[in-house]
């Protein structure tokens, strides 16, 4: 698993290369950090990549062309009930994604991948691989009906999300309106059972892959995420506040273990009466974590900020004494990766794969325990010393094990191993790589206008 490379020579084309994303903006979560940092290592490696997204559109790298696929974009939309118009009855996608949205579901995996089946049914030829970011999308399967290799990357399977939530939930109706939504998880168990290639990031991930959506491990391919150590660098010119501490979490998704952070800050507040802690993500007015802020008495001791750029995450990393991850289950677990390759000392949970990320340059704990993050956040305001060692040992992790240019060269060896296999199936023989004509951005939006965007990628701040 994962130990596939890709390297140099001269007898290895480039290739042409087709991502999916159903929704990529970066302040989307971290499908859309994936996408930006991907499609970058692999342009950078000499490959040619369009990507295929529905709204909200990623940032990319203006090397990178965005094949626009418009859907009707229900949750921006500030009345959903009054989207539909005339000309979207002509259509089963669009009605489709409108009855979901508003019957409490989220039908945009689907509908997006009938937009791009349509689409590729007439410009698949123009690319030798096809790579799904975790739509899982009926359209996979009609995509790969037609000849072209498909490729889908799962971060993690989404029903422990849904438990977590149901989980969480405080009465009846809420648990049938978590299920209704999680209703797409129907489909994506069962295109995963019938792809045949599939990535993860993680081995935390790889199990629960397996045993909860029953894939057979040897349509399974392990490649770690990357982080961009040369963005996310320590920044010794910036002193760290000594009472800040810093997170990353979506205020109310059970999933990100914000409320155990917020009891540990409770408790450690008698003690440390300055202790403040920076929030990335968005706080919902009248949630469950405004709620709970009043409760423990720390509005004054918590700021969140979102819609921030990755410079501006870099700075708050740098300005913070540490970093908690605090989740119940993380994929891969972005945000803990990014502050060790900042160089500042991490507690994490041991939820999903963060112990694969954080490793023993890090204070692992376990996940639900607010008790444990408490002493542990102790330990580490009152020694300088270990937080430094901490931090060094943190960037020195990420530097030698986690990098995009490796998960590029085992993503393209994959690609190829895939493209020989569907070469011999059907005998034919390799396309010539794009010209410059062919690699111009599309111009109807109708067939997937292209845009170029060539500013510094903005996120809100969760992980893949």
């Amino acid at each position: 698993m994962g130990n596939r490379t890709d390297g140099p020579s001269a007898q290895l084309r480039p290739l042409n290369i087709c991502l999916l994303g159903y929704r990529s903006h970066p302040h989307c979560g971290g499908q859309g950090v994936y996408l930006y940092y991907l499609s970058k290592a692999l342009v950078d490696a000499g490959h040619k990549v369009d990507v295929i997204s529905g709204q909200p559109y990623p940032e990319l790298d203006p090397r990178v062309r965005l094949i626009k696929m418009p859907g009707l974009n229900l949750y921006e939309h500030p009345r959903p009930t009054r989207a539909l118009r005339p000309r979207h009855l002509l259509s089963w996608a669009d009605f489709h994604e409108w009855f979901g949205k508003l019957t409490g579901g989220f039908a945009e995996p689907y509908s997006f991948g009938r937009r791009v089946a349509r689409y590729l049914n007439t410009h698949g030829r123009e690319y030798d691989v096809v790579h799904d970011n975790q739509s899982l999308c009926y359209g996979l399967l009609s995509i790969e009906k037609q000849g072209l290799p498909v490729v889908a990357t799962i971060h993690h399977p989404i029903t422990r999300d849904r438990q977590l939530a149901i989980d969480a939930a405080p009465d009846w109706f809420y648990r049938l309106l978590v299920r209704r939504w999680h209703s797409f998880l129907r489909m994506q168990i069962k295109v995963s059972r019938r792809l045949n290639h599939i990535v993860t990031v993680s081995t935390q991930s790889f199990t629960d892959i397996v045993e909860q959506f029953g894939v057979a491990p040897s349509r399974l391919e392990l490649i770690y995420n990357g982080i961009d150590t040369e963005l996310f660098t320590p920044q010794p010119h910036i002193a760290p506040d000594p009472w800040q501490i810093m997170t990353t979490a979506s205020a109310d998704q059970p999933l990100k273990g914000l409320r155990f952070l917020l009891q540990a800050m409770a408790l450690l507040r008698g003690r440390f009466p300055k202790l403040k802690l920076l929030v990335v993500g968005k706080l919902q007015e009248g949630g469950a974590t405004e709620q709970l802020l009043e409760e423990l008495g720390l509005q004054s001791a918590v700021r969140f900020v979102s819609g921030i750029s990755n410079r501006e995450m870099v700075e708050h990393y740098a300005t913070s004494s540490l970093v908690v991850c605090p989740s119940l289950y993380e994929g891969f677990g972005l945000p803990a990766g990014e502050a060790m390759a900042c160089g500042v000392p991490v507690i994490s949970s041991n939820g999903g794969a963060l112990p694969e990320v954080v490793g023993d340059a890090g204070i692992v704990v376990p996940a639900g325990d607010s008790g444990a993050l408490a002493r542990s956040i102790d330990k580490l305001l009152i020694d300088a010393a270990l937080r430094e060692s901490l931090g060094i040992a943190g960037r020195q992790r990420i530097e030698e094990k986690f990098s995009w240019q490796v998960a590029a060269r085992h993503l393209v060896a994959y690609y190829r191993e895939i493209i020989g296999e569907k070469h011999r199936e059907r005998d034919c023989f390799d396309r010539p790589a794009a010209t410059a004509e062919q690699m111009e951005p599309a111009t109807a939006e109708s067939d997937g206008a292209a845009a170029r965007v060539a500013e510094s990628p903005k996120r809100h701040g969760e992980a893949a």
